[in-house]
């Protein structure tokens, strides 16, 4: 017990909008559906809960973690309810602000916040429930409290709990999923699935196979209870990743901002367990992306110095290049076109002097030709909003891209056609802007990501002024069409979304 108030279970329980009793009777309830009737709680135990920072024994917290979930349409974890052991609610000793959701957690909370996460992911994919209600952590904060964590290497053996028995499982893994041992030829089956999964979201978007992905990765999770040799399990922290990055990424791409950058921290904390800090560091360049995406450049900046710095002595030339192309999207969206493109200037170096004598990670590989010039028109594109000479630039990368871009990659050709319909607008040539943005229409049927609608709205604005042409006015009927009822009011602040 802390002494002190639990303000988050705080906070969660007032928007809730339960009393101390209906949740004391909820969680008896619960508890007994889940196989532990034993359980008694009452409203003075609720009380000291909030009030006091009591934490209950297990499985109170699990228990807890479901009903909020349930109610809040969006998922609640344990350590998002204050309830794990090690000082983690209230104040940090010495007077300091607690760090946003936790992060960075002690490393054998690993594979449990994983599972946990995944397991209420999947209980609302089930019932339906996609609510959105909480809020982003600012970059700032997430960074300032990772800094230190992600620059430091951890020593694998803390990735699962003590035991003389290397395949000895955490007995809370069984309560999740029954975990077993597995050897080489599983992780290189799990690697192939990441792969797969991969391809589909490229070309298909992240909606159709979101559960599916969150669904391996929670198994994944279950596999990390056990104790493997250190080289299995360095690539089992790989695959979940991979998965994890995988799973934000899909998210993100379906609107669901809040779980996506859950998945991104969850991300870099098991690409650091893993030991591959250049993962790590792709991890937050990810929740860098999202933040430009919503309007926020700054977080996005925040994000990005983490990523950079934290990604380690052994990243590549080209992961450098990727990284170098976020940033200066986020300096586009603020307007800074000459920080712009001085760092474009460094992602193009970065990227010519990568000569491939070593190979990618399998993370990288869809970082191509094709997308270092998809990204260049993207912040051009950005730019010319403040810059409209920038508009020519932009339309040049965007035909590069298009030329260059391999089979399977649907969802960027989508990006690509709106970048540079976006550009055409912006440059006065509402002609080749209506071919390109039919041509980008025509695509978007087949593919469920709500990103291409976001940035299909941006370029329903800019047509605006053209409105009274004949095929622009018939343009934008189709683009009303096409897009979800109401959703062509504006989100955010920032010119343009990927």
């Amino acid at each position: 017990m802390s002494g002190q108030p639990n303000t988050r279970l705080s906070d969660l329980f007032g928007l809730a909008g339960w009393s101390k009793g209906e949740l004391a009777r909820m969680v008896n309830r619960q508890a007994a559906a889940m196989g532990h009737p034993q359980l008694a709680t009452d409203t003075s135990r609720v009380r000291r809960w909030i009030d006091t920072g009591e934490i209950p024994r297990d499985p109170v917290p699990r228990v807890l973690a479901a009903l909020f979930t349930e109610r809040l349409g969006r998922v609640v974890t344990i350590e998002d309810l204050g309830l794990v052991r090690h000082g983690r609610t209230g104040k940090r000793p010495g007077g300091g602000s607690e760090h946003p959701d936790g992060v960075p957690w002690a490393p054998e909370r690993t594979a449990a916040v994983l599972t946990e996460f995944t397991g209420m992911d999947l209980m609302l994919n089930r019932r339906g429930l996609v609510g959105a209600g909480a809020a982003l952590a600012a970059g700032s904060a997430i960074s300032s409290s990772m800094h230190e964590w992600l620059h430091t290497d951890p020593a694998l053996v803390a990735d699962a709990p003590e035991t003389d028995d290397p395949l000895h499982a955490d007995p809370a893994g069984f309560d999740r999923y029954e975990a077993a041992p597995i050897g080489s030829q599983e992780i290189e089956e799990l690697e192939r699935s990441v792969e797969v999964f991969r391809a589909w979201d490229a070309a298909r978007g992240g909606g159709l196979q979101r559960k599916a992905v969150v669904g391996q990765l929670n198994e994944v999770g279950g596999m990390l209870s056990y104790r493997h040799p250190d080289h299995l399990q360095r690539r089992l922290w790989g695959v979940a990743a991979n998965l994890a990055v995988l799973a934000g990424w899909m998210s993100h791409d379906v609107g669901l901002e809040p779980t996506a950058q859950k998945y991104f921290i969850i991300a870099a904390h098991a690409a650091r367990e893993g030991g591959d800090r250049p993962r790590a560091g792709e991890a937050l360049s990810r929740a860098a992306r999202q933040m430009v995406h919503l309007g926020r450049p700054d977080d996005a900046l925040d994000l990005m110095n983490l990523a950079k710095s934290g990604s380690g002595d052994e990243v590549l030339p080209r992961t450098q290049a990727m990284l170098y192309t976020i940033e200066a999207w986020a300096q586009a969206s603020l307007g800074k076109g000459q920080a712009m493109r001085r760092t474009l200037g460094e992602a193009e170096d970065l990227f010519v002097s990568d000569k491939g004598d070593v190979p990618p990670p399998s993370w990288m590989q869809l970082f191509d030709e094709a997308d270092m010039h998809g990204m260049q028109a993207l912040a051009y594109r950005t730019l010319a909003e403040h810059d409209p000479a920038a508009a020519a630039v932009a339309q040049r990368h965007a035909k590069e891209a298009l030329a260059l871009r391999e089979k399977g990659r649907d969802r960027s050709k989508i990006f690509d056609h709106l970048s540079l319909a976006s550009a055409c607008f912006i440059a006065d040539d509402p002609e080749q802007a209506d071919r390109y943005a039919r041509l980008a229409l025509t695509s978007m049927g087949s593919n469920s990501s709500h990103r291409t609608w976001d940035r299909l709205r941006e370029m329903y604005r800019l047509t605006g002024q053209y409105s009274s042409y004949p095929k622009i006015h018939d343009l934008r009927e189709e683009i009303k069409l096409s897009l979800p009822k109401g959703s062509l009011k504006p989100r955010g602040s920032n010119g343009a979304r990927a």
